[in-house]
């Protein structure tokens, strides 16, 4: 007989625990929070997929040689380092690096350089020091852009 009542009990049992589980046992756990602070949980980010372009055209490259080069030096000490040091001076955009303006003088002037000095006056103009190559004569690329 008491192998029976176990039984039935063990079936109640098993009810209440099913029915639980269907519903929810009605107690929510609580979290142990180690910090002080409270943080949003992250919530996931997709990646965004546009319908419409915001651009009907490709951006063109703002520094262009012309945009680099913005016109040669034609002070008197400018014309002692075209006669002395075989050097071009010019001024340049602010952004443009070396390696840009050193590129913009072959491209524009079809000569080498040999290195590239930079400073950026008081006035906030960029000033470039381009040393031609040994080969190259300052004077007469000067005398081609029209400084002398």
């Amino acid at each position: 007989m008491s192998g029976q009542k176990k039984a039935v009990a063990k079936k109640t049992d098993a009810k209440k625990v099913a029915g639980a589980l269907k519903k929810g046992s009605g107690r929510k756990a609580t979290r142990v929070h180690t910090k002080v602070h409270f943080y949003k949980p992250k919530t996931l980010e997709l990646a965004r997929s546009p319908k419409v372009l915001t651009k009907s055209t490709p951006g063109r490259a703002k520094m262009d040689n012309y945009q680099i080069l913005k016109y040669p030096l034609t002070t008197e000490s400018a014309m002692k380092k075209i006669e002395d040091n075989n050097t071009l001076v010019f001024i340049v955009d602010v952004k443009a690096n070396k390696r840009q303006i050193k590129n913009a003088v072959l491209a524009m002037h079809g000569v080498k350089a040999e290195r590239v000095n930079t400073l950026i006056r008081p006035d906030g103009l960029k000033k470039a020091y381009v040393k031609l190559a040994p080969d190259c004569e300052a004077l007469d690329i000067a005398n081609k852009m029209g400084v002398i």
